[in-house]
């Protein structure tokens, strides 16, 4: 029985969703070094002090699709799911605090029909309040680290399974 409850605790502690969400975008291979090399040196080249578009945040995001999840991950070998938004945002010289609810406390809060590139989604999926984000990509979509069966990948915000856990936005300037 203590088994049980320790192996539902960890499960339910996830930064992502407990049952299985929609399938995803085809993926591309993640080439992160290289790409987040060249983000990160075009950011440094350029010399300026304003905060990076959400379309520069979103593009390194999108370098990273088919990372693998790693609950507690943060880097390019297993991301979790706020440890992939930390990532992104650091290689752009933004801090973030690391956990989805410190997260969820960050920034201003965005209209579901406002939202933009680089924007932060929340979803409540295994707990109540935040307990999973993504970074908006453009259009209905966002790029995520779903639970450890997955990789990072792409998905839309307007499918049922998003939809229905959705619980707000935020906009880091």
């Amino acid at each position: 029985m203590r088994v049980l409850l320790i192996v539902v605790a960890a499960l339910s502690s996830a930064c992502a969703a407990a049952v299985g969400p929609p399938q995803p975008f085809p993926g591309g291979r993640h080439d992160a070094d290289s790409a987040v090399d060249r983000s990160t040196a075009a950011a440094r080249e350029a010399g300026r002090d304003a905060p990076p578009s959400g379309y520069e945040l979103s593009g390194t995001a999108l370098t990273l699709r088919g990372a693998p999840y790693r609950n507690g991950g943060a880097d390019p070998s297993g991301f979790d799911c706020s440890g992939f938004v930390w990532y992104v945002f650091a290689q752009h010289g933004v801090a973030l605090p690391r956990t989805v609810q410190d997260q969820f406390q960050s920034g201003g809060d965005v209209a579901a029909s406002d939202l933009q590139p680089g924007d932060l989604v929340f979803f409540s999926t295994t707990s109540p309040g935040a307990s999973h984000v993504g970074i908006v990509i453009g259009g209905d979509s966002f790029v995520h680290a779903p639970s450890s069966s997955g990789v990072v990948r792409v998905e839309r915000l307007g499918s049922t399974y998003w939809s229905s856990r959705f619980i707000g936005a935020k906009r880091i300037s």
